[in-house]
C-alpha cells in the first residue's frame, strides 16, 4: 500500500486574522479551485470551519465525470490549524493539514495532504501521470488565485512517496 504526501507552502502579506477568515469559511473553497473541477457546494457550508462540520460537494475530477466529494473537519484551531477528512469522495484516504503562522511581513500557509489513490496497483500505475500532475495544478492554480487576492511574495509545493 502507498500513500503519498503533497507538501506546499505559500507566503501571504496579510494579518493572520485575515487569513484565518478567509481560510475557515469553507464558501471561499470554490475561489481557489479551478473552475473545470466543477466544484459546487452541497451542504455544510453555512458556518465557519469547526471540528465535526460535514461538507458536501460536487467535483468534476476527469473526464467530465461527477463525483461526490464528502469531507469533515475534524480539527480546528482558531488561527492555528484545522484538518479536512474524506468521508467519501475519489481517494481511498484522504488527511488535509491546514496551518498558518505569523511570519514577518504576513503569515505562511502551510498544507500537508497524506493521500492513497483507490483501485490498487492500478491507482499506482495511474498516480505518476494522472493524479500527481492533477494535484499539483490545483495548488498551482490556489497560488495565483491566492496572488490575485492578496499578492504573495513565496510558494514552494513538494510531493513525496511514502510507503507504508
Amino acid at each position: 500500500m502507498k500513500i503519498y504526501t503533497l507538501k506546499a507552502k505559500q507566503n501571504l502579506p496579510i494579518s493572520i486574522q485575515e487569513a484565518w477568515d478567509f481560510l475557515s469559511d469553507p464558501n471561499n473553497l470554490k475561489t481557489i479551485t479551478p473552475d473545470y473541477m466543477g466544484f459546487e457546494i452541497l451542504s455544510g457550508a453555512d458556518r465557519k470551519m469547526y471540528p465535526g462540520q460535514i461538507i458536501q460537494y460536487i467535483v468534476t475530477p476527469v473526464a467530465g465525470i461527477k463525483t461526490k466529494w464528502v469531507t469533515e473537519i475534524t480539527h480546528a484551531i482558531d488561527k492555528q490549524y484545522f484538518v479536512d477528512e474524506q468521508r467519501f469522495g475519489p481517494y481511498a484516504l484522504w488527511h488535509h493539514k491546514h496551518f498558518i503562522k505569523e511570519i514577518p511581513g504576513g503569515v505562511e500557509m502551510e498544507d500537508i495532504i497524506d493521500y492513497k489513490v483507490p483501485f490498487g496497483i492500478l491507482g499506482q500505475i495511474v498516480h505518476p501521470f494522472l493524479v500527481k500532475p492533477k494535484l499539483k495544478e490545483i495548488f498551482e492554480y490556489r497560488e495565483q488565485k491566492l496572488i490575485e487576492l492578496f499578492g504573495a511574495f513565496s510558494y514552494d509545493t513538494k510531493q513525496e512517496t511514502v510507503i507504508a
